[in-house]
């Protein structure tokens, strides 16, 4: 019915436009009485699903929400609903931020791909806070850190620590953001020395909590084996849980939408199918040099249950979605569930 009925209407719209009313017309439809109960008995994991535990976390599905869909924290009440085996909210920042001028999120359709721009749009850490004082019991909720447009890079660990302190008795880990290709200078905290202070700073704060919640770190797809490496061995050194590959990539190769048409959306982050081969490669290279007690989470173009088995082949623990949600809707998550079989070369 998504993809014969829904997705098209959706697809009417502006992209940022069909989001909201997507998120809106669901909500309405959950006031219903029992439906609810419906939807969640509809979309529950089956009992055959794949679950892992890893790092104190017992994930109940092996597929998760990716940051970006719910960067306020105001969805996943609803969206837990659909057989996610968690979310992940944000990137959200210390304060409050526009993001970027709209329109700043673009289809491809030919390509099964998003382009945006969105650069960290959100309402602030403090109203994040506030909505995940109320939590669904049993849903395990990821909080996606990041720093403000006007932070100087220098400062940037400051910024980070801020959302760290305040969301840390209301998530059940920590994604650092440093991959984002819309907020200038960013990219740069995933040079060694930027990483190390950043790294250093969030773990140090964690020691002195008597609950210790996994923290990983969410790369770009767009960095060469080497840096890879070298990220990946600075995360281990330091002792990082784990990492998320990869968040979008600047890369504009092999697709097959007209120039016209990729020219027109304009810089930012590609997602979405033509992102699998670069995510898999990354994940590949991540579990090799961190081992077999990470954490690794895949992310990028997943559409299909074989492409979610691709990234446990290659190295991943658990997938994310979200390209791949837009297009195909909720079954994509129900097929997953039913269909993924766990990886026993690195568990």
């Amino acid at each position: 019915m998504f993809r014969l009925l829904i997705r098209p209407i959706l697809f009417w719209f502006k992209p940022e436009t069909a989001h909201h009313l997507a998120a809106g017309l669901f909500s309405i439809v959950l006031h219903i009485p029992g439906m609810r109960s419906f939807v969640k008995w509809m979309y529950a994991p089956p009992p055959s699903t794949h679950r892992i535990s890893k790092k104190g976390l017992n994930f109940p599905a092996p597929v998760g929400l990716a940051a970006g869909f719910d960067k306020d924290a105001k969805l996943f009440r609803n969206f837990g609903l659909l057989g996610f085996g968690f979310i992940e909210v944000g990137t959200v920042t210390p304060l409050a931020q526009d993001g970027n001028p709209q329109p700043r999120l673009f289809r491809l359709p030919k390509d099964r791909a998003l382009i945006n721009r969105m650069g960290f749009n959100n309402e602030g850490v403090d109203a994040m806070v506030e909505r995940l004082k109320n939590r669904n019991a049993g849903l395990i909720i990821g909080g996606n850190i990041g720093k403000n447009k006007d932070t100087p890079a220098e400062k940037a660990h400051e910024d980070y620590l801020i959302c760290f302190e305040k969301l840390y008795d209301y998530v059940d880990y920590f994604a650092i953001n440093v991959s984002s290709p819309n907020t200038p200078g960013l990219r740069g905290l995933q040079e060694k020395e930027p990483l190390m202070l950043l790294l250093s700073t969030i773990l140090d704060a964690r020691k002195d909590k008597s609950a210790i919640k996994p923290v990983l770190l969410k790369i770009s797809p767009d960095l060469s084996e080497e840096q890879v490496r070298e990220i990946a061995g600075i995360c281990k050194t330091a002792g990082l849980d784990g990492i998320i590959a990869s968040n979008t990539t600047l890369s504009r190769d092999g697709l097959v939408s007209k120039t016209y048409e990729i020219e027109d959306c304009g810089s930012g982050g590609l997602s979405g199918w033509p992102l699998k081969a670069r995510s898999n490669r990354i994940i590949r290279i991540v579990r090799e040099v961190l081992g077999n007690e990470a954490l690794v989470i895949g992310c990028g173009g997943i559409e299909r249950t074989e492409d979610a088995a691709e990234k446990l082949e290659a190295g991943a623990d658990l997938v994310q979605v979200y390209t791949g949600f837009i297009y195909e809707g909720p079954s994509l998550i129900k097929n997953i569930n039913k269909h993924l079989k766990p990886h026993a070369t690195h568990h």
